[in-house]
């Protein structure tokens, strides 16, 4: 969803806005419905990326900072490729629940086993379960299954995942269709013309108030929408009192308040954008490929941020 890739910069977030940004979230963080010290996918805090475990010091960090402000249900994701030593998982996961770490997700999937050998995310899981309890989420757990069940060793390509399972495998799992899905797994999802979706917008996505994200950049964004920023999380409790200024941002504008038609026009009349031939799997992937035409032109729309997300989508 967010085109995560080594192949970006390491603009790791500052301590600085990390404060900044936690401190004003801290009074609007609905914590889980089973207390602040329980966590849940739509709940709480999750600390995130990319893999936030590549610069362990500022995890910890960050979760300190959290806990500093009484932000409840904090938690952090990962995909596990470091947990290589039994005794080291154990130290850091000690040390973030000292922090003050509420929980973790382990993020498993057919994806991530491509380079994430699954004896690490076996460790992680049964360290995580002594440490956290319930209070560890493995997502997607049926993924987790179908690999106890194969008695998966090491790593596994994509493509032999669906030799072995094939498409029924993926049929009980969430696999949103949008960001990088729509340019790498878009032979497995059915096509349609553009037109089908010009009546479609993004309003209901993009004015919704839960499961929302801050990217290291301070990009504010709501839902799933990589690349799209509703403006500086930085100055979030400006953004809140004043709302999003829509004159200044027009793409933003079409999606809530006119249609993909509408996009699609202005990216035919001044960007020269093409429809695809293959057709779209869903109306995020045609969003998604008229913003990547447009941000790749252009740098006049300040809502198509992080500009790095359009560069490495594909």
């Amino acid at each position: 969803m967010y085109a995560c890739s080594p192949k970006w910069s390491n603009d790791w977030i500052s301590i600085n806005d990390l404060k900044s940004i936690l401190s004003q979230l801290s009074d609007k963080i609905l914590p889980s419905p089973y207390g602040v010290h329980r966590v849940g996918i739509n709940y709480g805090l999750h600390f995130t990326g990319g893999e936030p475990f590549l610069n362990y010091p500022l995890l910890l960090q960050a979760v300190k900072i959290a806990k500093d402000y009484g932000i409840p249900s904090i938690f952090v994701e990962t995909n596990s490729y470091w947990c290589i030593d039994p005794e080291r998982t154990v130290e850091k996961l000690g040390e973030l629940k000292d922090s003050g770490l509420d929980g973790i997700l382990v993020s498993i999937n057919p994806f991530i086993v491509e380079y994430v050998p699954f004896e690490r995310i076996e460790n992680n899981i049964s360290s995580s379960l002594k440490f956290f309890g319930y209070n560890t989420i493995i997502y997607q757990y049926e993924f987790y299954r179908q690999f106890k069940e194969t008695n998966l060793k090491g790593l596994l390509r994509f493509e032999d995942y669906l030799k072995i399972h094939g498409l029924r495998g993926l049929e009980w799992v969430e696999l949103i269709p949008m960001g990088r899905t729509c340019y790498k797994l878009r032979n497995i999802f059915p096509k349609y013309p553009a037109k089908i979706f010009f009546k479609e917008n993004c309003r209901e996505n993009l004015l919704r108030e839960w499961h929302t994200h801050v990217d290291n950049y301070g990009n504010y964004m709501t839902g799933y929408c990589g690349g799209i920023s509703l403006g500086d999380a930085r100055k979030l409790d400006q953004l809140l009192e004043e709302g999003v200024d829509l004159d200044e941002k027009p793409i933003l504008d079409i999606l809530i308040n006119k249609n993909l038609g509408e996009l699609y026009k202005l990216a035919v009349r001044e960007f020269d954008y093409k429809e695809r031939e293959d057709g779209y799997i869903s109306k995020c992937d045609l969003c998604l490929d008229i913003r990547r035409c447009i941000a790749l032109k252009t740098k006049e729309y300040q809502e198509l941020s992080p500009r790095e997300y359009y560069t490495h989508l594909l």
